[in-house]
């Protein structure tokens, strides 16, 4: 006896199926319509952290999933945001991460060190928190920040997205106001910018700083 899978093919007449002649074919599914393409989230970003005494605007790109939740900005406890400024400004303990008052304890502190927050997005469509999942993207209106923030010296671009809006966003800040307004891209602080370590982000940023006489 032979083992294993045997298959055999029956050729010549065969009988029909109850309910249909030879000649009658069977009828064929329905083909279903294709699903309708799922409708991205637009999301609505930050508003801006700024004061009279700002010297240096931080520009990130939309905030990421963590942020929008909390309503907080850099909210990733792997972002090396707010490390990167306790390191450079040791001498004032920055206020620890967590509810709402601690958040705008430390928007206080970075004030008072004369910096400001922003993003270049005002809204988008995103899944994720991927600077290049980023659809649709509606920039801010930055015009209205010159009158709040008179002595504004640099845009600190917080990786390539937001730099890419560099020119945009100094002719916008400059257009009724000339001025010296100068834009730096920065390498990102995010999770995602593995390439680069803890200590060249520090150094990188603590240049910035010092050029506009904000570590003295």
């Amino acid at each position: 006896m032979a083992h294993g899978l045997q298959l055999s093919f029956f050729v010549g007449a065969q009988k029909p199926r109850r309910g249909f002649s030879q000649n009658q074919s069977m009828p064929l599914a329905p083909v279903p319509s294709p699903a309708p393409a799922p409708v991205a989230t637009r999301w609505q970003g930050l508003p801006p952290v700024a004061s009279a005494e700002t010297v240096v605007l931080v520009l990130g790109s939309f905030p990421g999933a963590a942020s929008l939740r909390l309503r907080q900005y850099y909210a990733h406890p792997q972002n090396h945001f707010w490390k990167i400024l306790q390191a450079l400004w040791p001498q004032h303990p920055l206020p620890p991460a967590g509810a709402d008052d601690h958040y705008a304890q430390r928007c206080d502190w970075l004030l008072a060190r004369r910096l400001g927050l922003w993003d270049v997005y005002e809204s988008c469509e995103r899944e994720g928190s991927l600077d290049t999942a980023i659809r649709n993207a509606q920039v801010n209106d930055f015009a209205r920040l010159h009158g709040r923030c008179p002595r504004l010296a640099a845009l600190a671009h917080n990786g390539a997205e937001s730099f890419r809006h560099a020119p945009a966003a100094l002719a916008s800040l400059t257009a009724h106001h000339p001025t010296q307004i100068d834009a730096v891209r920065l390498p990102s602080t995010s999770p995602a910018n593995a390439s680069w370590s803890f200590d060249r982000k520090l150094a990188a940023w603590g240049e910035l700083m010092a050029a506009h006489g904000l570590l003295d």
